[in-house]
């Protein structure tokens, strides 16, 4: 048993997704332990998203390199660097933003492969490469050429945990141990 982080952004609140979302993932039995809607304050937000991850944001840096290579266009003229590192900083100063813009719906599921499942579901990061019937390839077509061109983060509607490492850092961030809840669906029974 996993349990994984799931966060509905600011893009998926307004929209009106924090059901949908939600539906997608109890559908295929994952179990929601912990929710609430807030407004992530900035200490939050920097905990969430934290500097010392050089690692994710030398991967989210190339990422954009790589997106404006394909589309042929100057990383160092459109952001003013082609450093890896110094793009993903500037990505992160946009995400810190984009989390503290306006309220998010938080989560915990729980089941079997949680964090695997989860992160299925949702689809790729970058919802211009989500297929089909993940909740990004429906309900989003956003693209780092996009964002970084508006300066501002990808609106992929949710954030979920990479990692089962990074699951357990996330719940016990963003919930007390109190909020989590233990019960059992009655699909579970069918399940074992």
């Amino acid at each position: 048993m996993e349990q994984s982080l799931v966060i509905v952004k600011p893009d998926g609140v307004v929209r009106g997704l924090n059901g949908e979302i939600l539906r997608r993932f109890e559908q295929v039995g994952l179990k929601m332990v912990a929710a609430k809607m807030t407004r992530a304050p900035k200490e939050l937000a920097e905990k969430h998203y934290p500097a010392d991850r050089k690692e994710l944001w030398v991967g989210i840096g190339n990422k954009t390199l790589e997106n404006y290579q394909k589309y042929g266009v100057d990383a160092k003229k459109e952001l003013g660097t082609a450093d890896a590192y110094e793009i993903g900083k500037m990505v992160r100063v946009w995400l810190l933003d984009y989390l503290m813009e306006g309220p998010v719906f938080a989560f915990v599921l729980e089941g079997p492969h949680a964090v695997e499942l989860v992160r299925k579901l949702c689809g790729h990061t970058l919802p211009l490469l989500s297929a089909p019937g993940t909740i990004r390839g429906d309900f989003s077509y956003d693209s780092s050429y996009l964002a970084n061109s508006a300066k501002r983060p990808i609106k992929n509607l949710m954030h979920a945990s990479g990692t089962v490492e990074e699951a357990t850092y996330e719940v016990n961030l963003w919930f007390k141990k109190e909020e989590v809840q233990t019960y059992e669906r009655v699909e579970e029974k069918a399940m074992r």
